[in-house]
């Protein structure tokens, strides 16, 4: 017959809260803060299916990610904006970090094979990530600009004007050039004073000034430092398109979006689009 287990054992089987101050009575708890109860009543799976909440987190989560990306990004292009680069390198790290979640996201929704996706396809509708506003502003700011992707906004006014109202400011990287041109570079004035809205045109006079940058680091050390920023962002953004693109393949093949956009094909087309041209050519020109 075993003994009674003494208090001295029983008290090393749990944590010793003696001496501890917990607030077991708060005027804000901890789900109050975060408005648990709102956030986790936002999961409506239209289906019985298993997988259905799978595929309904994983994108919400992206969602909140992409918030966080757009907060830290326009914090950065205006520090930029005053010459205030230290801080922007902070932001513009975070959104890399954040980046790295998001494309780990994809390792967790391969998990749902083609068989659990189409159990649900059909109740989706037209709904589809393409319908994305945050994506389509973050887009915007680093500077994808294509003013007929906010037309899939057009019956939302609020989302509509605001993407709109992105679409027509300058982008991070015209920012950037801008600081550029503040700190004497030769930037074209084509580059400086343009239509916002419309897609930007790599120009030689721009990557000369980022080979004049990479050709003398320890002169001009935070410019350099916030070229790299950028291309770690840039880079990032591709390895999450590329993961999104093969993610799709391998769950629904060659078939259409729901969104209506041709899939995998479509997606494809995104990888060969980048935001910040100079800074890749300039490498083969160093």
């Amino acid at each position: 017959m075993h003994d009674e287990p003494t208090r001295e054992t029983e008290r090393k089987r749990q944590v010793d809260l003696e001496g501890e101050r917990v607030h077991w009575d708060q005027d804000m708890s901890y789900g109050q803060y975060l408005a648990l109860e709102t956030l986790l009543d936002c999961q409506h799976p239209v289906s019985d299916q298993h997988d259905e909440m799978l595929f309904i987190v994983i994108h919400q989560a992206s969602e909140l990610w992409m918030k966080l990306c757009l907060h830290e990004a326009h914090g950065a292009a205006e520090h930029i904006r005053q010459d205030n680069l230290r801080p922007a390198f902070k932001m513009l790290t975070r959104v890399a970090r954040i980046q790295e979640q998001m494309i780990q996201a994809w390792e967790v929704l391969v998990t749902m094979t083609p068989a659990d996706y189409m159990s649900f396809r059909d109740d989706l509708g037209q709904s589809s990530g393409f319908q994305s506003y945050q994506y389509r502003e973050l887009e915007f700011l680093l500077g994808n600009k294509n003013a007929r992707m906010i037309e899939a906004h057009r019956a939302h006014p609020g989302h509509y004007a605001h993407l709109k109202a992105v679409l027509q400011a300058p982008s991070l990287y015209d920012i950037v050039l801008q600081r550029l041109a503040a700190r004497g570079f030769a930037i074209p004035a084509s580059h400086l004073e343009r239509d916002w809205a419309e897609p930007y045109t790599a120009s030689p006079e721009v990557e000369a000034a980022w080979a004049e940058i990479y050709g003398d680091t320890a002169q001009h050390w935070d410019l350099y430092e916030l070229a790299e920023k950028l291309v770690d962002l840039e880079y990032n953004f591709q390895k999450w398109r590329y993961s999104h693109m093969k993610t799709v393949e391998r769950i629904i093949g060659y078939r259409r979006g729901t969104g209506g956009t041709a899939g995998v094909n479509y997606l494809v087309k995104a990888l060969d689009l980048q935001f910040f041209p100079e800074l890749w050519s300039v490498r083969t020109s160093l």
